[in-house]
């Protein structure tokens, strides 16, 4: 055996078996598949749907090896189709004692090579195109927070926000607040290097970009990462008072530097298909109650897409919720966006943990009342605008 699979390396044992983290990039290509411009797109179905089998792939089958005490995690990064095939680049990262740092690392390899040779399955893999290098946890930082929707820090549980919890540290990174005058006033999300999206009725005070400015992090004050405010589109249908097309998109002067704790969230596709009864989760600095204190941290409560007809039934909305809206939280009330969230993001997990933006926090009675849920912008439906303003 050139491994010991069932040795514990504690990290607190001194010398050489004190654990270290190690970061792979990989590459391999996955044969015969038609030449499809869509696998490039990180948001595709086709992406995903490949991403997704080649993830589940390399996770079983470091999970089954010697080293599966070793193994922290793999991913698909980006897909380049490429004539009839699509290369695969993958990033993983493993834990081991220094002293087995080589050991562990031609394990790794001899796993890959052995998963990629293995045909069961619809996929052909060419084993021979696999190569691995090691790189810097900066670098592997990097990678993943210029991907949309990751989430380098995650919370032991899926947790006001009206009913909510404290955010922890880097785990809605995508979450802004924007501030008039340095105070927080409404929630918006990053989408890009320089754009987000709001609510168009966080503009009703003044549409003058001057006096706003968006930061980032869980804590609303001191702003962390200021940025400032070059441009305000609002929707052209947009009628203030009115809650039809409420969504606007904000352009900073400057781009923001994605990092650990700040980076963009992912759009869905305009055909993407969110059903109710979906878990999904709105973050915010708003009111923890109607008319009541706000919270210096970061807000986030998880709530459930809600079947328009329900939420236009006679005793909840009466007709008002359109197509192009989205209602989420729960008809017997209790956890709800509510005053100060305007803005912000109502976001859904896909199977493989990239984070999705769903909904733009937009209207509703009060908050968190028996059979008044919140109502959101349906991002699906504005997909294709926010494309139109934002290049994204």
């Amino acid at each position: 055996m050139d491994d010991c699979p069932h040795c514990v390396w504690s990290a607190g044992n001194p010398g050489n078996n004190e654990n270290t983290v190690y970061y792979y990039q990989g590459r391999f290509t996955v044969l015969d598949i038609p030449h499809n411009e869509n696998y490039a797109r990180e948001t595709s179905p086709e992406n995903n749907y490949l991403s997704k089998i080649l993830e589940t792939k390399m996770a079983d089958a470091f999970q089954s090896s010697s080293i599966y005490r070793q193994y922290i995690n793999s991913q698909v990064i980006t897909l380049d189709p490429d004539n009839d095939s699509v290369i695969a680049h993958i990033w993983l990262i493993f834990k081991s004692p220094r002293s087995m740092k080589e050991n562990t690392r031609r394990r790794i390899e001899t796993i890959l090579h052995q998963t990629l040779n293995n045909h069961s399955g619809s996929l052909s893999i060419d084993p021979t195109s696999l190569s691995l290098t090691e790189i810097s946890k900066t670098t592997a930082e990097k990678i993943i927070n210029n991907r949309c929707g990751r989430r380098a820090r995650m919370s032991a549980t899926h947790d006001r926000v009206r009913g909510g919890s404290n955010a922890q540290e880097g785990e809605w990174p995508w979450q802004a607040s924007l501030k008039i005058n340095g105070r927080h006033y409404c929630g918006a999300s990053l989408i890009g290097k320089r754009h987000l999206v709001t609510a168009a009725h966080c503009f009703q005070k003044t549409p003058n970009p001057k006096n706003y400015t968006v930061s980032f992090g869980t804590l609303v004050t001191p702003p962390y990462m200021q940025h400032y405010v070059q441009q305000i589109i609002i929707h052209e249908n947009y009628i203030p008072g009115e809650h039809h097309d409420d969504i606007a998109v904000v352009l900073l002067t400057e781009e923001v530097p994605f990092q650990n704790d700040v980076h963009r969230v992912c759009l869905p596709e305009a055909t993407q298909i969110f059903l109710p009864g979906e878990g999904v989760v709105v973050t915010g600095w708003g009111a923890l109650f109607y008319n009541g204190d706000y919270p210096l941290l970061l807000q986030k409560a998880p709530v459930k897409i809600i079947d328009t007809n329900t939420c236009n039934s006679r005793e909840a909305y009466n007709g008002m919720v359109q197509d192009t809206m989205l209602c989420a939280g729960y008809m017997e009330g209790n956890i709800d966006a509510c005053q100060g969230d305007s803005g912000g993001p109502l976001v859904y997990p896909n199977s493989r943990n990239i984070w999705y933006l769903v909904g733009i926090v937009s209207w509703g009675e009060e908050c968190g009342k028996i059979n008044k849920p919140g109502v959101y912008m349906r991002v699906t439906a504005y997909r294709n605008w926010i494309a139109s303003k934002t290049g994204i």
